[in-house]
């Protein structure tokens, strides 16, 4: 009896142990060799909830870079409503697992994650999102920083919308252009902590207009950051 008991007792635990594990590979996913070391922001989560863009005035236009002296990518122009829809729509076709409202709902990640590596100088991270070029000019105000010992504190309060305003392909790279309204506090500080650009006590609309691409026939899934503009 004693053994018998033994025996269910090693069944039952090896059932709740595969339990776990098929809820833990539910939860985390695979490894699919696109990581890359940071979440990919695109990537569409069937359970996640849509989140529609508010309709918001523009205000001020300003890239990440407060001080004006990165040099900036050219922006993508903006299309009408109905060229957008059609590249949408091809976008989709070349590739299935696109999804506009997904998409806009990533890049609203995509642009916290960017912004706070580029406060940060978390050079790690921003070489996974952005394209070469823009990297270039991203690292190159992060240097300058570091040489002068200034510190940039960029603190993003919200995301008042993020919405799509145009899209295309060109050969087998697509892009989107997605308009983000924000409300930001933005303070550049000397190596003494003083405050030589910004307010920390005021809160700023701030308008971007951010392009991001990737190559539809690739097997990479991930989008890169390959344009910003920004009117002051």
């Amino acid at each position: 009896m004693g053994s018998g008991f033994q025996f269910f007792d090693i069944i039952l635990l090896a059932m709740i142990a595969g339990f776990l594990i098929l809820r833990l590979r539910r939860v985390l996913g695979r490894r699919d060799g696109h990581e890359g070391g940071y979440p990919d922001p695109f990537r569409p989560d069937p359970d996640a909830k849509r989140e529609p863009a508010d309709d918001a005035d523009e205000n001020v236009v300003r890239l990440p870079d407060r001080s004006g002296d990165a040099p900036q990518a050219d922006a993508a122009p903006i299309g009408d409503g109905d060229s957008m829809a059609a590249a949408l729509t091809r976008i989709k076709i070349a590739d299935p697992s696109f999804d506009p409202d997904q998409f806009a709902s990533g890049a609203r990640v995509a642009f916290e994650m960017i912004l706070n590596a580029f406060s940060g100088g978390d050079r790690k991270t921003l070489k996974g999102l952005l394209s070469p070029d823009v990297y270039a000019n991203f690292e190159a105000a992060i240097s300058k920083r570091e040489r002068a010992n200034e510190v940039l504190e960029d603190t993003l309060v919200g995301i008042r919308s993020a919405a799509i305003v145009d899209a295309g392909i060109d050969g087998r790279m697509a892009s989107v252009t997605i308009k983000f309204i924000s409300e930001q506090v933005n303070v550049l500080r000397d190596a003494t902590g003083k405050v030589i650009e910004g307010d920390p006590n005021r809160v700023v609309d701030v308008t971007d207009y951010w392009t991001f691409a990737r190559d539809i026939r690739s097997s990479d899934p991930n989008w890169t950051l390959v344009a910003t503009e920004s009117n002051n």
